[in-house]
């Protein structure tokens, strides 16, 4: 017994010198590494890039190493230094050969944000249906929450924790009668009133099929979407951007990144190849003209420039992130995995 302890003691040890001291030689001496600004300019035809360091300071410059001022660059970006432009009297009568006001810019301008961490986090099966016609303009979180069984869906009052059976039996008949099968394999939505409006839910079925789901004045809305035997769905985003354009981003088993329109629920394969959600965090910045899509994987950061009606490739941009001069060990913590567990680093 006191060899077995001796041994463990010793194994303790180790495994904690592993994680303490590349911990306090990071936390000492490691600097964090640093990737540039980038995004396209519709009217360059090119990536700006927006680098910082001590001795230079700030320097805009191309791919081809032409260097712009603030103010050009400014010009170059209109779409997303438009509250400056304006605000400078600088603002352009006209883009790309039309008339855009900076309300168009507002209304088409969009941020989003995919984290291999958010992905990869424990996920609660119970999900809030808001309604999406509400009687007010403000939307409003729903009084119960909505579960999934192999049967049907549940719909639980919070307040008394009791099913209410005829919403939940209106919901069943209304997804059975539009061909669904249940328990969904995936389930995807944007509860927060932070919004401008609601798209509802997305759903894949059992068999693997998607549909949109939502509530209008307490009713359930079911739309069935077509999708090609040649796509096999894996992860979906619900999207509730202003212009109203679409409902969603998806991503298949062959990790290409699709588009679901919300007036025709055409399904549009995008320029994006190669993008893991459970490996990779993805940002796109969106305006009326192009999307610059950025994909962080190790390493490398991919960009990728698409065209904002036919979301088609446009340029492609790929820089190699610095070694960090981090030292290698054991670690509980993880970019892509919020899990807390050892890891070797």
């Amino acid at each position: 017994m006191k060899r077995f302890s001796q041994i463990y003691l010793s194994l303790l040890i180790v495994f904690m010198i592993l994680w303490a001291l590349p911990w306090a030689y990071n936390f000492l001496f490691a600097r964090p590494n640093k990737t540039p600004f980038v995004l396209y300019s519709s009217l360059l035809h090119d990536f700006l890039l927006v680098e910082y360091s001590e001795a230079n300071g700030h320097v805009r410059r191309d791919r081809h190493n032409n260097r712009y001022t603030e103010a050009q660059t400014d010009s170059l970006l209109p779409t997303f230094y438009m509250r400056l432009l304006v605000s400078n009297g600088r603002w352009p009568d006209t883009l790309m050969g039309q008339p855009v006001a900076p309300h168009d810019v507002q209304r088409t301008n969009f941020n989003f944000r995919a984290m291999a961490a958010d992905i990869n986090a424990p996920r609660v099966p119970l999900y809030f249906l808001q309604e999406a016609m509400p009687r007010r303009a403000e939307l409003e979180m729903p009084s119960d929450v909505m579960r999934f069984t192999a049967q049907g869906v549940e719909f639980v009052d919070m307040t008394s924790n009791t099913i209410d059976p005829d919403k939940s039996l209106r919901y069943t008949k209304a997804l059975t009668a539009k061909g669904f099968a249940f328990p969904p394999r995936y389930v995807a939505g944007n509860p927060s009133t932070h919004k401008d409006y609601d798209n509802g839910l997305l759903l894949l079925d059992a068999r693997q099929q998607l549909f949109h789901l939502k509530q209008l004045r307490g009713r359930p809305y079911v739309q069935p979407v077509a999708v090609p035997d040649s796509v096999r769905l894996r992860h979906l985003f619900v999207t509730e951007f202003r212009d109203r354009q679409l409902l969603g981003l998806l991503t298949d088993s062959c990790h290409r990144l699709f588009a679901l329109r919300a007036d025709s629920y055409e399904l549009v394969r995008t320029g994006v190849d190669g993008y893991d959600p459970e490996q990779h965090n993805m940002t796109i910045f969106g305006n009326m003209f192009d999307w610059t899509v950025r994909i962080a994987q190790p390493q490398t950061e991919r960009y990728m420039a698409l065209d904002a009606t036919t979301l088609q490739l446009l340029d492609t941009l790929s820089i190699a992130t610095p070694r960090s001069h981090a030292m290698p060990g054991m670690s509980f913590r993880s970019s892509t995995n919020p899990r807390i567990r050892p890891r070797w680093q």
